[in-house]
Formats: structure tokens, C-alpha cells, sequence
């Protein structure tokens, strides 16, 4: 492989649109709508002022919110397993991760099966990914592709191009808006309809804001959730979790501490790629920023509660930050769409690989089939289909975004082997929300790994939701979502429930019929593999 350095500043801030009015085709081809996927990476819902979250409202995203205003909010959207790669892998098969061969982070997705792009390119779709992969190999399917490295770095990343490996100085953000722009207004064949995909790093841990955005919430005073210091009761998953703020964060490289008053040293900090590629000036500035703050740190000699709801709002204040880069990407494609008149026949869809805790039971990361982070946000404009404002609140999944595509496409027809349902009905009125589904499958399967979290799966409907932990442990938990809707109180072994706890196990039984679950997806780690993890996260941690 060949590596090459290009010194390249991007910043959409400033980015000048070189705009056109696009001439509409007169081809069969044209009439068929274009397609913008934009993801970013571990974007929670109560992150976007749309959903009415307390901390969205003291931190808006204004051009996200577009979304929401010009087209269609989903209230209920979730994903089949809450982790980068295999979420990716559901989102370009169509079809949950057993199937599509990509359980967990580590795994190698297999290209050659049939996927989403590939069945659009064939279609006459001119087809491109620009950002984050994280899928292992090249991708395929796509007439154009740029991919950020592995999980990429926010400051002076390295891409891969054509077989090239690329370091561009700039953040990474704004690189991938500016890679984005410059494939619709220079790259793109106007005569056929496109698909885009947009894949950010943002706000992935460990929530480095642009510069121009460092000190964007110092002021804010962010409201932590009820559970943040929870009572774990009947909940032995979530109790035995490492991925807990106050405890579980590296006190440097996620919270950007430092060791002393008057220095710009890194606390805890195992992972050090992050800063040291850095540019001198891009450290300067940002250790310039960053020092008042944590001198006030150390000044308040802080410890134990009042400590530990420091973390919180340090945390909140960094991962709010982030997003604001985002969110003016998605403002730069929106005005380009518009200024060129590309909007009025461009479905856009904005959403995130899974959801994310901002504090909820005092977590960050995401992983756990309850609703933080099993639910994702998801937001779709399509001006002449999609009525402004529409709320929906049928249960879709990031398994029916595939289907869902092709039928805005007119070519449902090729996805009949995937899994997944087309919910373009729910967006163009042609359904009721009654007849879409009443059930959805959640499976996690990487464990012993990263904070963790026990196997486990379950099944949601719209009231109820069962789960079981497996592996090292076997548990069940049965939430009523009416009642409970912060899964506090597992209420699986309450006799009041019994009869429900038996119906949600037929149903179990029948989905995972349905989707051909074996019992190879129940497979467990030899314990000298999890007590090998957890000596290692031990050793991460600095203990």
C-alpha cells in the first residue's frame, strides 16, 4: 500500500458553495429519487433538539432539525445490535447480523454479498461513500469511495482513496462535509440518480470538538438524568457494566483532565494517537482553551459526588461540542441541495449507527438493548412525499432501511431475500401505522470485550420488552414500558406479570423462528477468555 501526506485545511464554517441550478433530465432514470444517507456514530436522540430531550434544548441542532420540519421525525426507530460494525453491516444487507456474518467489532464483513449499493448501482444508481467504514476491506458496490482509517482520528486523520493512504490535516468532520459537497457539485453524473452515503466519526468516543467549538458550552450547565447514580436491583447486566463516567472513563483521553494546576499534561491517558497528531498550533490552541477550565478544576478540589457530577458535565459539554460540527455539515448539504435545486427530488435521511447514554443509569456508550441505546434517532425529507412535520411512531429498525430505499426507488423487488420491511408506506400515507410491525429482535453478541456488557437478546413491543443475559451469567428482565419507561424495575419475576412474561416468551419463540436464529448465536466465551478481558480493562483503566 502506498502512503502519501496531503496537508489540506477543511472547515465548513468557511467553505465557499460553488452552486449551479441543476438541469432536470429528461430520462426515466431522473424521476427516480436521489438518495443522501447521512450517519454519524454514536448519536443519541436526546442530542437533537427535535426530540424535545432537556439537554437537546440547551444545545439545538438546528439544521438536523430541518429534517424534522421539512419531512418526517421517527419516535420509534431502533437497530438489531448496538455496535458500530455490525450496525453497519444490518444497514447494507438488510439482514440481521447471523445472516450478514458480522456479529461484533473485530469480525470481517464479507463484501461479496449481495448489498444496498450494489443493487442500486445496478439499478443505474450512481453510487458513493465518503467517511467511516469500519467493516474491514475496501468497500464494494460504489463508484466512489473515500474511507476514514479503521475508527479514524478527529484531528489530521488518514483516508483511503483507490488503494492510497492519505493523512489530511484538518478535523475530520468538516473533511468528510467538504469530500461530501465536492462529489455532488464536481464528481456526480447529473444524467442519473445518485446514492450517497455520508458516514461521520462524530461524536464517537473520545469527543474531540472542533477548535472553533472547544468552548462552545462552557457555561452550560447540562441537566444529568434522575438514575445517574443508580440502585441496580434485579439488573445484574447493568450492574456488572464498565462503562460507568465516574468510574470507567480515562480521566485524559475521554475528559481531557490534566495531571496538575498550570499544566497542559494529559491525565490518564492509554491511548495517545488521539493528541499527539496533532499539529503544534492545533495543540496550542486547543491546551490554550482547555487550560482555564481545568485549572478551575483543580482549584475546586473536587471529589466523590460533587466529583463524580463534574465528570458528567465535562463529558456533556465535549459530546455536545462535537455534534455542533455535524450538525453544520448537514446545514452545508441541506443549502446545496436547495441552491441547486437538487432538493426537491433528494430523499435525505439523517441518522446514527445506534443511540447513545448521556448519563442515563451514569453510562456512556451504548451496547444494552434498553431504549437509550437500542434506539436511534431518525430523520427523512423527501419535498412532495413527505409532508412537513410528520411524526411517526411505528417500531422501524435499521433492518428495514435497505428495503425501504429501494422501494423509494421503485425496486422493491430486489430486496425480497432481505429481512427487513419497507416502511415508505408509513412516509407517503399509503399505510397505517397499526399495520406495520408489533414486534422488534435486538441481539448483542461482543462479549467479553469493551465495557463489558453481557451477551444478550430480547424482543420489544410496543408496551413490553424481555431481554436475556447469557453467557456468564443467565438472567431474564421484563420491563412494562407504560409504566417504566427509564427500565428501572425489572418486573420479570413479579407474579402480576406472569401471564405476560409467558405471551412475550411465544413471541420470542416465533421471531427468532422467523429470522433463523440457530443455536449457534448462543454460544458462550471460556471464562479464561473474560477473566483475560477484564485484566486487561483493568490495566487500561490505570489500576
Amino acid at each position: 500500500m502506498r502512503y502519501k501526506v496531503i496537508l489540506i485545511w477543511a472547515c465548513v464554517g468557511s467553505m465557499v458553495l460553488s452552486c449551479k441550478t441543476e438541469k432536470a433530465s429528461e430520462t426515466p432514470e431522473k424521476k427516480r429519487p436521489n438518495i443522501i444517507f447521512i450517519m454519524s456514530d454514536d448519536h443519541a436522540s436526546q442530542a437533537i433538539s427535535a426530540y424535545g430531550h432537556p439537554i437537546g434544548k440547551v444545545a439545538p441542532t438546528p439544521n438536523i432539525d430541518r429534517l424534522a420540519t421539512n419531512g418526517a421525525l421517527f419516535r420509534h426507530n431502533f437497530v438489531t445490535n448496538a455496535i458500530c460494525g455490525p450496525s453497519r453491516a444490518v444497514i447494507l444487507t438488510g439482514k440481521h447480523s447471523h445472516i450478514n456474518g458480522f456479529r461484533q467489532n473485530g469480525d470481517h464483513f464479507d463484501g461479496n454479498q449481495p448489498t444496498l449499493p450494489k443493487l442500486l448501482k445496478k439499478a443505474g444508481y450512481q453510487t458513493a461513500i465518503v467517511g467511516k467504514w469500519h467493516l474491514h476491506g475496501y468497500p464494494q458496490g460504489f463508484d466512489h469511495w473515500k474511507i476514514i482509517v479503521d475508527q479514524g482520528n478527529y484531528y489530521n486523520p488518514d483516508f483511503i482513496e483507490n488503494g492510497d493512504t492519505t493523512r489530511i490535516e484538518g478535523y475530520a468532520t468538516d473533511i468528510i462535509t467538504h469530500d461530501a459537497l465536492d462529489w455532488l457539485q464536481h464528481k456526480r453524473n447529473d444524467t442519473v440518480p445518485f446514492f450517497l452515503m455520508v458516514h461521520h466519526k462524530a461524536p464517537h468516543r473520545n469527543w474531540m470538538p472542533a477548535l472553533r467549538h472547544v468552548n462552545k458550552y462552557d457555561s452550560v450547565q447540562f441537566p444529568l438524568p434522575e438514575s445517574y447514580f443508580p440502585t441496580f436491583k434485579n439488573q445484574r447486566a447493568a450492574e456488572e457494566q464498565l462503562q460507568t463516567i465516574y468510574d470507567d472513563m480515562y480521566e485524559g483521553h475521554d475528559l481531557k483532565m490534566t495531571k496538575a494546576y498550570g499544566s497542559t499534561e494529559l491525565a490518564h491517558n492509554p491511548w495517545t494517537t488521539d493528541f499527539e497528531r496533532m499539529t503544534p498550533e492545533q495543540r496550542k490552541q486547543w491546551d490554550a482553551a482547555y487550560l482555564p477550565k481545568n485549572n478551575a478544576f483543580h482549584k475546586a478540589n473536587m471529589s466523590g459526588r460533587q466529583l463524580a457530577e463534574w465528570k458528567g458535565q465535562r463529558y456533556l459539554q465535549d459530546y455536545m461540542a462535537t455534534i455542533a460540527a455535524v450538525d453544520e455539515g448537514v446545514g452545508s448539504i441541506l443549502d446545496y441541495l436547495e441552491e441547486s435545486g437538487l432538493d426537491e427530488n433528494t430523499l435525505v435521511v439523517y441518522t446514527s449507527d445506534q443511540g447513545f447514554y448521556l448519563g442515563e443509569k451514569g453510562w456512556f456508550d451504548k451496547r444494552f438493548m434498553y431504549e437509550e441505546s437500542f434506539s436511534s434517532p431518525l430523520l427523512m425529507q423527501l419535498p412532495g412525499t413527505i409532508a412537513p412535520g410528520t411524526k411517526v411512531d411505528a417500531m422501524v429498525q435499521n433492518l428495514d432501511f435497505a428495503q425501504t430505499f429501494l422501494d423509494f426507488a421503485g425496486l422493491n423487488d430486489l430486496g425480497k431475500d432481505m429481512q427487513g420491511q419497507s416502511f415508505k408506506g408509513l412516509l407517503d400515507g399509503s399505510m397505517d401505522e397499526a399495520d406495520f410491525r408489533d414486534v422488534v429482535y435486538y441481539h448483542y453478541y461482543d462479549y467479553p470485550a469493551f465495557h463489558m456488557v453481557k451477551k444478550h437478546y430480547g424482543i420489544r413491543t410496543k408496551r413490553f420488552k424481555l431481554m436475556h443475559f447469557y453467557d456468564d451469567i443467565d438472567t431474564w428482565e421484563l420491563y412494562d414500558l407504560k409504566r417504566d419507561p427509564h427500565e428501572l424495575h425489572n418486573v420479570y419475576s413479579d407474579r402480576g406479570y406472569s401471564g405476560i412474561v409467558a405471551n412475550m416468551h411465544r413471541k420470542l419463540d416465533s421471531v427468532q423462528k422467523v429470522y433463523k436464529i440457530t443455536d449457534k448465536e448462543f454460544e458462550k466465551a471460556s471464562p479464561e477468555d473474560i477473566d483475560k478481558a477484564y485484566k486487561q480493562f483493568k490495566r487500561l483503566r490505570g489500576k
